[in-house]
């Protein structure tokens, strides 16, 4: 018996080994390329550092500096905000209708979904970046298209204030493709039984949408909203290519304000401490969602 219960023993540390040494490159770079900067983060974020000279400590002075004297930081913050809650619900609606059209039988249907999904493949890089700025330019085809229907404009819409930033809305609205999919996966787990019951029952489309689809989406949904305002707030590639910020910082994203400290500035203490300030705003929002998320998602598996 003890006989049997050492090799039990022996087997599962060999089984432990193996699963540490399988696991142990993900942990080499988690460790070395997120754990330690992270710390080293921290730390900078408490001193007054700018890349030449050695880090000296002030205490909570950047944090103080930011909230108290730094009005360029509620203006990124604003740009932002405005950016998240504009992108996130039209991205997310703009993903359900296509993946519900993509949900149907279609000739050629993989191809369709390739296509719908190389926006979010590509979508972040600099090319698309610039030729987006291209296509919105004084003499990009946006202008040009208008000319022809007889609309002049002077300025064009990266140019306006009023409009820049939704350019950059309607760029991240494009990269739908990975909440298209993820939606798509969902949607063909709901029994098409519920369907037909209610399609006995008398239900329009409508009513089988309200009453099926989105109750039994509700999961996905709060898995997409939450992945969406992270990526939200992390946004920079866009403003930093084809606005840099402007005009007037209307398109001054929180990142690209961060970047700036760092790189323009060499602030590298203060620049840190933005950073942390925007990882609180986030675990904020995702806080709330999770706190609230018993009010509106409907999980199978879940006794009311």
């Amino acid at each position: 018996m003890k006989g049997n219960v050492s090799k039990a023993k022996k087997y599962k540390r060999q089984d432990n080994l193996t699963g540490y040494f399988l696991l142990s490159p993900w942990l080499f770079g988690f460790v070395l390329m997120w754990f330690l900067p992270m710390l080293i983060s921290i730390y900078y974020s408490f001193t007054d550092f700018n890349l030449l000279n050695e880090p000296k400590m002030i205490g909570l002075a950047n944090y103080i500096r930011i909230f108290t004297q730094d009005e360029t930081f509620y203006q990124s913050l604003k740009v932002t905000f405005l950016y998240v809650f504009l992108l996130v619900p039209l991205r997310l609606a703009f993903a359900l209708f296509v993946a519900m059209l993509l949900n149907k039988n279609h000739k050629c249907l993989g191809l369709y979904r390739t296509l719908y999904y190389v926006p979010s493949i590509i979508g972040g890089s600099i090319a698309v970046s610039v030729v987006w700025k291209q296509i919105f330019g004084n003499k990009g085809v946006v202008m040009s298209l208008l000319s022809v229907f007889g609309i002049e404009q002077d300025i064009s819409f990266l140019g306006n204030p009023k409009t820049a930033l939704g350019v950059l809305v309607l760029m991240g609205v494009w990269q739908f493709g990975s909440s298209m999919l993820i939606f798509l996966s969902a949607l063909k787990q709901i029994p098409n039984s519920l369907y037909e019951s209610a399609a006995i029952d008398g239900a329009k489309p409508k009513r089988m949408f309200l009453s099926i689809t989105l109750p039994m989406l509700t999961p996905t949904i709060f898995f997409n909203l939450i992945l969406q305002i992270i990526n939200g707030f992390r946004v920079f590639t866009e403003s930093y290519v084809i606005t840099d910020g402007g005009p007037l910082d209307s398109t001054l994203s929180y990142v690209l304000y961060l970047y700036r400290r760092a790189f323009t500035y060499f602030d590298m203490g203060y620049s840190c401490a933005l950073a942390w300030v925007l990882v609180a705003i986030i675990a904020v929002f995702t806080i709330v969602l999770f706190k609230t998320q018993n009010n509106w998602v409907h999980y199978e598996d879940k006794e009311d």
